[in-house]
């Protein structure tokens, strides 16, 4: 990592920027001194990364927003009614475009070899469909430019090409990219190899091939097709990368392994974004899992914990009086990637068993600790050292099974080399050699009431729960059509009693003590010796932000059923996500600097998220 970290310090010196699509570009040499060298080129198409990849905090904290698995701080304004428009989008910027396409254009010296060239056109290319998908994600049609762009080119007031236009020439890229990238392993796991292009190629197809089926689209290139693409493209890196699923520190700590060392994992990272203390290039994933003032505080769903399975592969759900089990008894045997995602009984920090931190950070009990360091030093300012992966082997399996299962044609042993051993990682003993038979009733009511295969409902449980916390969901939602999960309220724990403290992961130590009244509060103290236990017991009133609910699931009006902790449910009535959602309003700048760009369907003159 220090390699590319260096080099990225030495292109400061020639980078070539622009602000626009037809800004000259600016350099402190010339470009035949950059483009007749492979060191030349290679230093250019560096500036890919930094410009189009997140950088280490970002990346860590990719997932708090726009997804149904978790509570935060406030909603987004995005699911705000009436609080999003043109007005207040963004995301239409092109300058980074345009530096691809100058290193495109201009990567022509025949004092380069050939294959060379096209390594490095390959890269390029590589993250120009990276760009363009983007684009696409978030905006749909968007005009698709394959050169540098001078001040008087017509193209700058071209409209929107299609959708399939532009994701045929994105695949045309990847195609390029596949075959020419020749670097095929990365000590560093920093750098694009072959497997990440094929890896990429997979995510994008696909996302197009679910989104054409699930949201009706009539387009020359068929869902089908696409789908076929991500299978094959999926299969390759399976067949001939050498990738594997990382195993080597057991079942209960190779998963999380993955997000918290300083190195990426190789045998199972493709890709990841890395740090390093000695050039100053940190991130806060601590600092913003940790701190009660800095961030969102995001917080697992109860909802969403339900859908980890047992370590016999049957349902949470399907155990006997699992609505009112305590937070010790709803994590015992259970999928072992459960307590590397988030806190749980037996959980330690620097030697000290410890709970989920309601006194500061925790709204409804289950704190994430997946990207998230063990040693305290790390928690109060941007100085995490450990990388984050941005491409996964294991992703690459979820793309494959999925692919399959759309097309109909995913078989018991794609099911094995898929779901079950990614299950079979995370201690799973049942259900791991043969396609399910029988639908979870609970997932596919709370989540997919239109989905009645068994295979895909159990494949898109396993992709929410291996990739959570990676950047997926609100993807996978959008592509799926299934925004109304947005608009799920935010739960928590199970609690027994009010006026009680709590002693969460049963350590002898309290933990939370949730109460109606200060009167019922101080009485509470009083039978404990508050001077030792009030210096780890969070109090919460039960009031304002802190709503609990009775468990009317298990016997309505019965107060002994007990409560569930809920979060912020006095706003659930804003909660908005309609049919436009699915993409993004043009910012309104841009009609004005290009009549010819007509605005997304249902954001015309100004509308705002209204829920239609």
């Amino acid at each position: 990592m220090k390699k590319i970290h260096y080099l990225f310090i030495l292109f400061s010196a020639l980078y070539i920027t622009s602000c626009d699509l037809y800004e000259e570009p600016k350099a402190s040499v010339s470009k035949d001194a950059i483009m007749s060298s492979e060191a030349g080129l290679q230093t250019y198409v560096y500036s890919f990364y930094e410009k189009q990849f997140p950088s280490g905090s970002d990346a860590s904290q990719i997932e708090i927003n726009l997804v149904d698995f978790g509570a935060i701080n406030n909603l987004p304004d995005f699911q705000i009614k009436n609080a999003y428009s043109e007005t207040n989008s963004s995301g239409w910027s092109w300058s980074n475009l345009r530096n691809i396409n100058y290193f495109i254009e201009n990567c022509t010296s025949e004092t380069v070899d050939e294959k060379i060239r096209n390594h490095y056109i390959g890269l390029a290319r590589f993250f120009r469909a990276y760009f363009y998908y983007d684009m696409v994600r978030r905006f749909g049609d968007v005009p698709w430019i394959d050169k540098t762009l001078d001040v008087e080119d017509e193209e700058l007031y071209a409209p929107r090409d299609s959708r399939e236009l532009v994701m045929e020439k994105v695949y045309e890229d990847l195609e390029f990219a596949c075959e020419n990238i020749t670097l095929l392993s990365d000590a560093s796991g920093s750098m694009v190899t072959k497997w990440v292009a094929y890896a990429f190629a997979s995510r994008v197809a696909l996302f197009e091939g679910t989104f054409r089926k699930y949201h009706n689209l009539s387009l020359s290139t068929s869902a089908d097709t696409w789908l076929q693409r991500a299978a094959d493209k999926a299969e390759y890196v399976m067949t001939n990368s050498g990738k594997k699923l990382y195993t080597a520190a057991g079942t209960n700590k190779s998963y999380r392994a993955l997000f918290t060392s300083d190195d990426p994992v190789t045998e199972e990272v493709l890709l990841a974004v890395c740090s390093s203390s000695e050039l100053g290039v940190l991130h806060h994933a601590n600092w913003k899992w940790t701190s009660p003032t800095y961030g969102n505080r995001f917080s697992m769903t109860r909802t969403f914990i339900n859908t980890y399975l047992q370590t016999d592969g049957t349902p949470y759900t399907s155990r006997t009086g699992w609505e009112t089990e305590l937070f010790y008894e709803e994590c015992q045997n259970r999928d072992a990637r459960l307590a590397q995602t988030i806190r749980t009984p037996g959980y330690t920090r620097e030697g000290t068993a410890t709970a989920p931190d309601f006194m500061g950070y925790s709204r409804t009990g289950y704190q994430p600790l997946k990207l998230c360091l063990d040693d305290k030093k790390y928690d109060d300012a941007s100085l995490n050292t450990n990388a984050i992966p941005l491409f996964r082997y294991a992703e690459v399996l979820l793309n494959y099974a999925e692919a399959k299962a759309e097309l109909g044609k995913l078989t018991d042993e794609d099911w094995s080399k898929t779901i079950g051993a990614l299950r079979s990682r995370a201690g799973i003993t049942g259900g791991i050699s043969a396609k399910p038979t029988v639908v979870d009733s609970y997932f596919q009511q709370t989540y997919f009431p239109s989905i009645s295969d068994p295979t895909l409902l159990e494949i898109r449980r396993e992709r929410a729960i291996e990739l959570c916390l990676e950047g997926f969901r609100f993807d996978d939602i959008r592509r799926w059509k299934c925004g109304y999960l947005l608009n799920m309220s935010w739960d928590g724990m199970h609690i027994k009693k009010l006026n009680e403290a709590i002693d969460l992961d049963r350590d002898g130590t309290y933990d939370v003590l949730f109460y109606d009244t200060n009167a019922n509060l101080e009485a509470a103290k009083a039978q404990l010796d508050w001077s030792v236990v009030g210096k780890t017991c969070a109090t919460i009133q039960i009031q304002g932000d802190n709503i609990l609910q009775r468990v009317e699931e298990v016997e309505k009006g019965n107060p002994a059923a007990g409560y569930y902790i809920t979060w912020d449910t006095p706003n659930d009535y804003k909660r908005v996500f309609g049919e436009k959602q699915y993409l993004y309003p043009i910012p309104s700048l841009v009609m004005v600097k290009n009549p010819n760009i007509t605005q997304n369907k249902g954001w015309e003159n100004g509308a705002s998220n209204d829920g239609n």
